[in-house]
């Protein structure tokens, strides 16, 4: 059976937004769209409101879920769209429905000035938990917003599309996530920036003699890894265009400041069995608060 890329929907402006992105993504790798819509076994404000009883509530779900598909059928034509209504806990169903998806695409409120964008209790949990890419759109996300300005500068899904932006840790630069980085630019035939932090030497803080020798070493020595790391990649996609960018600082800050003009940002997550139950680790939550631009969390051994 195809796998899909599948979206899911609650009426919101962010899953609005996700479902647009999930469509365009669709058509990117030629795969059927799946708009899930997933109701809780009895849903609080239900309970709390006796003129929406049950049967109103699948009615008002099975609505969502058809308008969404219609309106995606109208502004995409030829694409295959399936929808799907499901009952139970939301991150459970969800991260069930990404086992079975090429990728999973959720919305996430967006917030202004210094604070980014929210990110919800349901995604940041199947984030932890998928095993498939979760991509994280943010609410008001447009196709235009992904692609440069046109010759006039005006906003124009019709130009070429900006950098997509990995985060990589060369110290565990897994297959799965460089594979997920590099199609992803070639299918939008955007450049692929990849982008890796190291920290200052410990000396830098009391100004050594012969500190400036150790971080240009450092410098040269962190480049020279990533080129090495990349280097099989570029010869298995030579038609995507790859800048290395080595940094010195917080590997969170790092991304976050290189990732302001991106059309996607894609970040590893290491799948974790300890007891003490999933984690997302700090670069990938900071680049789900912080960023912009869609997020692609790529889960990863």
């Amino acid at each position: 059976m195809s796998r899909t890329v599948t979206v899911g929907v609650d009426d919101s402006p962010e899953s609005r937004a996700a479902a647009e992105w999930a469509a365009r993504e669709a058509l990117l790798r030629d795969l059927p769209l799946k708009i899930m819509y997933v109701s809780e076994p009895t849903p609080r404000f239900v309970a709390r409101t006796p003129l929406l009883d049950p049967d109103t509530y699948r009615h008002w779900a099975e609505r969502v879920t058809s308008e969404s598909a219609d309106g995606i059928r109208l502004r995409h034509p030829g694409i295959e769209v399936i929808t799907e209504q499901l009952t139970g806990t939301p991150a459970d169903v969800l991260c069930e429905a990404a086992g079975f998806a090429e990728l999973l695409v959720l919305g996430s409120r967006a917030l202004g000035g210094l604070e980014g964008f929210m990110v919800g209790s349901v995604s940041l949990g199947v984030v932890a938990r998928a095993e498939r890419p979760v991509v994280l759109v943010r609410a008001g996300e447009q196709a235009a917003d992904e692609h440069e300005m046109d010759p006039a500068g005006v906003p124009s899904a019709a130009a070429p599309f900006r950098p997509v932006v990995l985060g990589l840790d060369t110290d565990q630069a897994d297959d799965t996530l460089l594979q997920f980085a590099f199609d992803a630019a070639a299918r939008r035939k955007a450049t692929l920036r990849v982008v890796h932090a190291w920290p200052e030497p410990p000396t830098s803080f009391y100004r050594f003699a012969g500190d400036a020798e150790l971080y240009d070493s450092l410098e040269r020595g962190q480049a020279t890894l990533l080129s090495k790391v990349l280097h099989s990649w570029r010869q298995k996609f030579p038609d995507v265009e790859v800048i290395e960018a080595s940094r010195c600082g917080s590997a969170a800050q790092v991304l976050v400041n290189d990732s302001r003009d991106a059309s996607l940002v894609v970040v590893g997550r290491r799948i974790r069995t300890r007891s003490f139950g999933a984690r997302i680790g700090h670069v990938a939550h900071s680049a789900l608060h912080h960023i912009a631009a869609p997020v692609a969390v790529v889960a990863h051994s």
